[in-house]
């Protein structure tokens, strides 16, 4: 048993707790949080950890969706249009996924934790990142990635999928979670969903999806047309697209932990099946600006909640959770800057704890015990303030924990 204490406790739970001069008693999981003051005399024999003035101890940040297999991208790729950037990405793919070897996705993973994230939604197309995974300290839910809309490659592709997958549950732990990424309603066939899916229920896997990431995608799936028909002509002797978005959405019934990641394009229809299905959205606002020039429209997802994933440095200059909640904060201007701090940090929290299918993301007897601790620059003259002033002014956190222990 461990008790640790700061000037604020950051509780994100379903009434937000804030507790200032607050402590938390913990092992692997929480045992209890209340004032220092109270504390101290529940268990007057155990030595608690005090940290300074302007301190901050709240739940570990998890990043909901990134790609690790294009870390070795930092000027490379083009911005500004998405089927600009996706040529690029092909024309560069094999260079730049052999520089993102072992030892530079453990540096970015390295650099994640010292930035406050506990876990990761890892979306691996070829597993080029698992023993990164495997052995970094954070804790990481393996998307294992289907893609392909070739039917008389459904086989080939199913079996390759399988086999990645079935490698991934060899290294299952309480820190290494296997799990199913469907890549896009336009780049995989509808048996190739269908089969995969039935698989994710059959084992209770956490499934995530992107999902009308781009208008060029919406072209392409609403009326068959715009820049992807060249795109997959040229590629794929392909010219209509294999699946409509609601014949795709409609596949994903009965998934437990579901998520669909950026959705800027998706109808009022798409969004109302999203939150049927009962699944999250992956909020990625630092790549949707820089691919396609949009954010998503968070007034139109009503009762979905959102999580916030830094996608890959493919389409982000950074991995830290605190840019790309300062990115959303800024984005976002439309939101109340107070208020809307608040449920970004709800959303890098206790949102994409659910999302994955977790016990994490907030300060709760018998939740994980993983935390981070940080100090501000001054202190905190209204608690209503305090959201808003961890995210503009948090880069590096002082201490991680993960399962209880110091990492």
């Amino acid at each position: 048993m461990k008790i640790i204490s700061a000037s604020w406790v950051v509780s994100c739970d379903e009434n937000d707790r804030i507790i200032k001069d607050g402590a938390v008693v913990f092992d692997e999981k929480i045992i209890e949080l209340n004032t220092l003051l109270e504390i101290e005399k529940k268990y007057p024999n155990i030595e608690i950890k005090k940290l300074e003035k302007n301190s901050i101890l709240m739940p570990g940040l998890i990043n909901s969706h990134v790609h690790l297999e294009f870390s070795g991208n930092s000027t490379t790729l083009k911005y500004g249009n998405f089927y600009a950037w996706l040529n690029s990405v092909i024309r560069y793919r094999e260079d730049l996924i052999n520089k993102a070897n072992t030892k530079l996705i453990t540096a970015k993973l390295e650099k994640m934790k010292k930035t406050g994230t506990t876990t990761i939604g890892a979306i691996s197309s070829y597993s080029f990142d698992i023993e990164a995974c495997i052995n970094a300290p954070i804790n990481t839910v393996f998307f294992c990635e289907v893609i392909g809309s070739k039917a008389d490659m459904i086989d080939t592709l199913f079996a390759d999928f399988k086999s990645r997958l079935n490698n991934a549950k060899k290294f299952a732990s309480k820190n290494f979670i296997p799990a199913i990424a469907i890549h896009s309603p336009y780049s995989v066939h509808p048996f190739l969903v269908r089969e995969t899916l039935n698989l994710a229920r059959s084992e209770n896997l956490a499934v995530s999806s992107h999902f009308l990431e781009s208008r060029e995608e919406f072209d392409w799936l609403h009326k068959d047309e715009g820049s992807f028909l060249e795109f997959f002509k040229n590629f794929l002797n392909q010219e209509k697209a294999v699946s409509k978005p609601m014949e795709f959405l409609n596949l994903f019934s009965n998934i437990k932990n579901l998520s669909f990641t950026h959705c800027v394009e998706a109808s009022n229809n798409d969004l109302e099946k999203i939150r049927d299905l009962g699944a999250s959205i992956n909020h990625c606002v630092t790549s949707n600006r820089l691919l396609n020039n949009t954010k998503l429209d968070l007034d139109r997802l009503g009762e979905i909640p959102f999580t916030i994933g830094t996608d890959g440095l493919s389409s982000n200059n950074s991995l830290s959770m605190f840019d790309e909640l300062r990115n959303a904060l800024m984005v976002h201007y439309d939101k109340n800057v107070v208020e809307f701090s608040k449920k970004l940090i709800k959303a890098a929290t206790v949102n994409g704890s659910r999302a994955l299918g977790l016990n994490k993301g907030k300060l709760e007897k018998d939740f994980d015990a993983d935390m981070i601790t940080f100090t501000l620059p001054d202190k905190i003259e209204e608690k209503e303030d305090l959201f808003m002033q961890i995210i503009l002014h948090t880069k590096f956190v002082d201490n991680v924990i993960i399962g209880g222990e110091y990492v």
